[in-house]
């Protein structure tokens, strides 16, 4: 996700975001889907946030 779809989200349900975190990864959109290369991107960057 992007910052520019942190604003959608948020425009689009901030009713139902009030008081809730959104968190941005700053991962770009350009990769296909199940990319190696993604997969890697997202488990290193919610390790953060979740437990895997």
């Amino acid at each position: 996700m992007e910052k520019k779809h942190v604003r959608r989200l948020q425009e689009k349900f901030s009713g139902a975001l009030a008081g809730k975190k959104l968190i941005c990864l700053h991962i770009p959109d350009e990769y296909e889907y199940m990319n190696d290369e993604l997969i890697g991107l997202l488990q290193s960057s919610v390790g953060e946030y979740i437990e895997l």
